[in-house]
């Protein structure tokens, strides 16, 4: 766990590519823990849908945002046919669950994902290499999206090894994504 999903804080890296996502989009959180990102997006005005197999976590969420317990891992997709406006990852890999979660972006929606990868031992958990995504992974998962933005090295405070993306389905042709938040000049 990094010390933003300690605190409750959201993750630097959604917060930094949120403007993203158009206002009054439903907004997905995958594997949301203790729901800080789906705090972050309902407290933005979104409705939010926040998916984890841990009840008590889920218990925690505002009443505005709606919850959906469900075993990623071992059961079916919990949301067949629902698509949102955006879809947040955060220190989470399960590879067989990437295509329901791409087709669950609607038109324009945005992924923003940040997880663990190879070389993460070296700074803690999680250390089991099917957790951990390999070099240039993230992309390829994530083929067929536009990708906005995408790092993969070392973070800081507390250090731990990532590959992170904020990518959109289907844009607009000739659509550009501001790479900073910021009214249109």
């Amino acid at each position: 766990m990094n010390g933003h999903a300690a605190s409750g804080a959201p993750s630097a890296w959604v917060q930094r590519w949120a403007h993203l996502v158009p206002a009054s989009v439903r907004v997905l959180d995958v594997a949301c823990g203790s729901g800080r990102h789906a705090r972050y997006f309902a407290e933005r005005g979104h409705a939010v849908t926040a998916v984890d197999r841990d009840t008590g976590a889920l218990a925690s969420l505002p009443p505005t945002v709606t919850a959906c317990v469900a075993d990623l891992e071992g059961a079916p997709w919990p949301l067949p046919g629902q698509t949102f406006g955006a879809v947040i990852v955060t220190n989470y890999l399960w590879r067989p669950l990437w295509p329901a979660l791409v087709r669950s972006l609607g038109p324009g929606g945005v992924l923003i994902c940040e997880t663990f990868a190879i070389g993460q031992a070296l700074y803690g958990r999680p250390t089991n290499p099917d957790f951990l995504l390999r070099a240039g992974e993230l992309l390829e998962l994530c083929r067929g999206l536009q990708t906005v933005a995408f790092e993969d090295g070392v973070l800081d405070a507390p250090p731990r090894r990532v590959q992170r993306i904020a990518a959109v389905h289907a844009p607009a042709p000739g659509a550009a994504h501001r790479l900073e938040p910021g009214a249109v000049a």
